[in-house]
């Protein structure tokens, strides 16, 4: 997406907990692009990261929540709470914090999309993958009662972005996770889709174009 938003004339700002990952993003996306460290599970550092951009450059016009986990393919009980609760800080509490952080700004200009990325499974659900289908059930019910929270003018949307070949969906569908898009491919039509969202869109469960 950076490539999509960058390559369109956007400013794109973002974080990742890997400082390799970030490394590679600040040098192939130069400034005015920033990229952070950032653990968006610790409301401490997102507060601060929140303020030093907003301070920077005023509120974000459009805030794109997709960091997420899954959880190793197991029935709900087997699932060790260490990590149901790892991919409910990820996928549900780290959503909240950069909302919680970013939006008041927003709200205060009274402009700016927030696109939390849910799933198909935040919609229906599967066998193996309860924890990941319960934080993307959240995020649908998080971004439906904060569009009844928002200004005339804001959206907040929450958008399946349908099945993508990353290494997460790896580790659920193993080498038949190669028969769909990657993320270079996924980018090249909803970067532009994303463009497209507007106030109108506000509290409306989305999917974005395959």
């Amino acid at each position: 997406m950076v490539q999509g938003f960058a390559g369109a004339g956007h400013l794109v700002i973002g974080c990742a907990r890997s400082a390799i990952a970030i490394g590679e993003l600040r040098e192939k996306f130069p400034s005015p692009h920033r990229f952070d460290i950032v653990d968006i599970c610790n409301s401490d550092e997102v507060a601060a990261w929140a303020c030093s951009v907003i301070d920077d450059g005023g509120p974000p016009d459009l805030v794109l929540n997709n960091a997420g986990l899954i959880n190793r393919s197991a029935r709900v009980w087997e699932v060790p709470p260490e990590e149901f609760s790892r991919i409910v800080n990820v996928n549900v509490v780290g959503v909240y914090h950069v909302v919680r952080h970013f939006v008041p700004a927003m709200v205060e200009k009274n402009s700016g999309i927030v696109v939390n990325f849910s799933s198909g499974w935040g919609r229906s659900s599967s066998p193996l993958v309860g924890p990941y289908c319960t934080t993307k059930f959240a995020v649908e019910g998080f971004s439906k009662a904060l569009a009844d929270e928002l200004p005339h003018g804001m959206a907040s949307i929450p958008l399946n972005p349908g099945i993508i070949h990353t290494e997460m969906l790896e580790t659920c569908w193993g080498e038949s996770a190669a028969n769909f898009p990657c993320a270079e491919k996924w980018a090249e039509k909803v970067v532009p889709y994303l463009l497209t969202l507007s106030a109108k869109d506000n509290g409306v469960s989305l999917t974005a174009p395959s």
